[in-house]
């Protein structure tokens, strides 16, 4: 009779072989998650993190994405910018990524190029958040926060503020982040609770820092070490001196040995006397030479040179070398689909492409300028 055995697996093995499913499979792509203020929803979240192995659901997530961008052109209704708020959700709970597959730094740009000239929104806390989303995505978000406050958007909220002013402080520019703070209290942006609040855990920060700054340094000139490290006003001088001081109480050490006695010199007359004279005694020349002996290097006669050949080429063009081959560009096939987005009409038509160039192009080329798409007459 054969004896039957069987296969007895571990707790983890058992639940991944049974497929069951606890709500927490996001767990194994949660270094992939980014993560979100306002929270995720798990289910579709789980939903969206298996569309990495599943083209039936990445080809629905697309196709929801389609539906969404159709219903914004479709709208009709009394506030236009709800539908872009939605579709923007939606984009970030179905791909938690982000990335440039996503278009979502593109819907950014559609949404707050379609409205920043109208009045109804230029006050709305939602459509600031936008594009401080929006700056965040971004290579330079000064370049918006400068562009929010010439045309007065946002101005009356103290998010505005606080965001401004933080971005300022992470780029070492402490004089300008204190003057967007006193200007937000000036024109009583709301709540001012919270924003003076802001105002004193910044204030906080910058007593605790270093006196010399990024704007301090550009005006005034600063002693520079050799190997290109700026050093603050007050702090050259020391450091120098504790440098020297350093140096001066580790020689001992070094030349004394360790764990030995210190060895202490003892000067004798005589020594030091045949020492002195022996350096006072001048030394002497008995004889300079004969006049050839001291131009023998001037003794070779110059001659032509005509024992040496260079060697010719064959041909006498030279031949331009073959063009290096080109570097194929890397694409992902998690992103099969594509925008074209279209420079006049301020609307983000979807279309099926192979290798998705033009969503990922346009990403970057917002993220370095990401007021390339607005009338010059708007950064003034």
């Amino acid at each position: 009779m054969e004896d039957t055995r069987s296969i007895v697996m571990d707790p983890e093995t058992a639940f991944l072989a049974s497929k069951e499913e606890t709500g927490n499979e996001w767990e194994l792509f949660k270094e992939n998650v980014r993560p979100l203020k306002r929270g995720r929803d798990v289910k579709l979240l789980n939903h969206s993190l298996k569309s990495n192995s599943d083209s039936h659901l990445r080809n629905s997530l697309f196709h929801t994405r389609r539906n969404m961008i159709k219903a914004i052109d479709d709208y009709d209704g009394e506030d236009p910018l709800q539908p872009w708020l939605d579709c923007i959700k939606w984009i970030q709970d179905a791909f938690p990524p982000g990335g440039d597959c996503s278009g979502l730094v593109v819907i950014f740009e559609q949404c707050v190029r379609t409205f920043w000239h109208d009045e109804r929104y230029k006050n709305d806390l939602r459509y600031l958040k936008v594009w401080l989303e929006y700056a965040e995505n971004c290579d330079d978000a000064e370049v918006v926060y400068s562009f929010l406050d010439t045309n007065k958007i946002g101005q009356t909220h103290s998010l505005f503020y606080i965001s401004y002013a933080n971005h300022l402080e992470l780029k070492n520019k402490i004089k300008t982040a204190n003057e967007i703070f006193e200007c937000g209290i000036s024109r009583n942006a709301q709540p001012i609770e919270k924003l003076k609040a802001a105002y004193k855990k910044f204030f906080a920060r910058s007593m605790s820092r270093p006196k010399a700054s990024e704007e301090e340094l550009l005006e005034t000139r600063q002693p520079v070490r050799s190997f290109g490290t700026i050093l603050a006003r007050g702090d050259s001088g020391n450091r120098t001196q504790e440098s020297s001081f350093d140096i001066a109480r580790k020689r001992p050490k070094q030349e004394g040995g360790q764990g030995g006695p210190l060895k202490v010199f003892k000067e004798t007359g005589k020594s030091s006397l045949h020492s002195s004279e022996a350096s006072l005694k001048p030394s002497t020349w008995h004889t300079l030479g004969a006049r050839a002996e001291r131009n023998k290097e001037n003794n070779a006669i110059p001659s032509k040179w005509t024992t040496n050949k260079i060697p010719q080429r064959a041909f006498g063009r030279a031949v331009p070398a073959p063009p290096p081959p080109r570097i194929e560009v890397f694409v992902d096939e998690e992103c099969p689909e594509s925008h074209a987005v279209s420079n006049g009409g301020g609307r983000v038509q979807l279309r099926d492409n192979d290798d998705g160039k033009d969503l990922k192009k346009e990403t970057e080329l917002l993220r370095e300028n990401p007021l390339r798409h607005f009338p010059a007459s708007s950064l003034r």
